[in-house]
């Protein structure tokens, strides 16, 4: 049977940016001023220091030292000043299911079944529209980096886009508009499971072979605000003998992330089938590595945890997703021990909020360990703006430093929410809607709470939402 052209009558993306998006500009058309911002307080060094002044110079921090009252030519950030933070995984399309899936309780697998709708809906101009606005979303929060673990490449029922990058360069244009860096992690999606082939929307994910993914993925280009990496969807949808083909095509000069151990039949699965966990079965592929992280390791045996932190595996849990699917609480605490660095993710946007992940993360080890203080405060934003090379391939951002990437997240210590707060304690008790004004590459993303380009980013959302479960 021949697949469909669904191109026949429709110009490639690149070749024709939607009405909509005409009269919107790109943060990465616009050269960052030089500019001098005072912080009220800033996170520098793994702790907080009152009176910071900060220069920037082409989007990099070209000084930084301590005075202690504003300058007259410095621009006042009140409140506490934290790097940009990275948001390690996200699947964008998923924010279209916040608030939808609830009614009639299930699992994470009756929760997929709703999420696959959704996934038969989405056009390159639906995804652009609904990502830009998640995007809008996240940088008001205080992400300035995202990981987009993207999967959804291909049309629905079969075939191909023109170019079959399409729905990636969705993704990029939804991001430059948003005026977030973006990580494009482009998932080798193979099969409906072990030894089951795709069915129904699933088509839309799978490359017919790891060698026809990697092909399609050598298209694509990094760019001064893009990183292009690869996943591994899971150990399901890659059959064991394809893993060293994806491993080889990323050749360890890009971020490879995996979906990891996220439900306890996935393990059993593998087990049955290959005599061995999924942490093994990658480890044994060259999965497993400093490039490479592991998303949420939730159900781990004691000698996978050895695995990953032997191997310097960063592991990215989401704490908000894996709490929403009942997914399971994971061993964070002993996996950081063992040696795997930790960057927060919000996966399927339950609630974009980088302080909800971060509490997300210390709650679960107080609930697991019935102890406080699992994670400190310097380790949750540590865990927060894990920018790095297997991260997100972005080791200069993440930090205040000069030498750095210019990205600031002013924080207010005076809403309801902050007030009388210790400083080095506000990532403890704020939440995204007191985050006030974000710097990206040097350039204000977002002023006052308001996002500079987009706007009203609800009504974006409300109406891409509303587009997608209505057409």
């Amino acid at each position: 049977m021949t697949p469909p052209d669904h191109n026949r009558d429709k110009p490639a993306y690149r070749a024709s940016r939607a009405p909509h998006n005409r009269d919107k500009p790109a943060y990465r058309a616009s050269r960052a001023p030089d500019a001098r911002w005072w912080c009220e307080y800033a996170w520098v060094d793994g702790a907080v220091q009152a009176g910071v002044l900060i220069g920037t110079t082409n989007g990099v921090i070209e000084s930084l030292a301590t005075v202690d009252s504003a300058p007259t030519d410095a621009r006042r950030l009140r409140g506490l000043v934290l790097p940009g933070m990275a948001n390690a995984h996200s699947h964008a399309f998923h924010r279209a299911l916040r608030g939808r899936t609830h009614g009639a309780g299930g699992t994470f697998w009756t929760w997929r079944k709703v999420m696959y709708e959704l996934a038969g809906r989405l056009d390159p101009d639906s995804y652009l529209r609904l990502a830009r606005a998640v995007y809008g979303e996240m940088v008001l929060a205080g992400w300035t980096t995202v990981g987009e673990f993207h999967y959804l490449h291909h049309p629905a029922g079969g075939g191909r886009y023109g170019d079959p990058n399409e729905m990636g360069h969705a993704l990029r244009e939804a991001a430059a508009q948003a005026g977030i860096r973006l990580t494009l992690l482009d998932a080798c999606y193979l099969a409906g499971g072990i030894d089951v082939p795709l069915d129904g929307v699933q088509h839309r994910f799978g490359d017919a072979t790891a060698e026809q993914w990697a092909r399609r993925v050598a298209d694509l280009r990094d760019g001064p605000a893009l990183r292009v990496g690869a996943a591994v969807h899971s150990v399901r949808a890659v059959p064991r003998a394809e893993l060293p083909v994806v491993v080889a095509a990323v050749g360890g000069a890009a971020p490879l992330h995996v979906h990891l151990s996220e439900q306890p039949a996935e393990n059993e699965v593998c087990v049955a089938a290959y005599g061995m966990t999924p942490a093994r079965l990658l480890h044994l592929a060259g999965a497993l590595g400093p490039r490479s992280t592991a998303v949420h390791a939730t159900h781990l045996c004691g000698e996978d945890i050895a695995l990953l932190g032997s191997t310097g595996t960063t592991v990215a849990p989401c704490p908000t997703t894996e709490a929403d699917l009942a997914d399971g609480i994971g061993p964070m605490r002993e996996l950081a021990d063992a040696g795997c660095p930790l960057a927060l993710g919000t996966d399927q946007h339950a609630v974009i909020d980088p302080f909800a992940e971060a509490r997300g993360l210390e709650t679960g080890e107080r609930l697991r360990s019935l102890r406080r203080g699992r994670f400190g405060p310097p380790e949750l934003v540590t865990a927060l703006t894990e920018h790095g090379h297997a991260a997100l391939g972005w080791p200069d951002a993440g930090r205040l430093a000069v030498g750095a990437r210019a990205d600031l997240v002013a924080v207010g210590m005076d809403t309801p929410r902050t007030a009388g707060c210790a400083p080095d304690q506000v990532i403890m008790a704020a939440s995204a809607a007191d985050v006030h004004t974000v710097l990206v590459d040097g350039t204000v993303v977002v002023a006052d709470g308001v996002h500079r380009t987009l706007g009203d980013v609800g009504q974006l959302l409300a109406a891409a939402v509303d587009d997608v479960w209505t057409r």
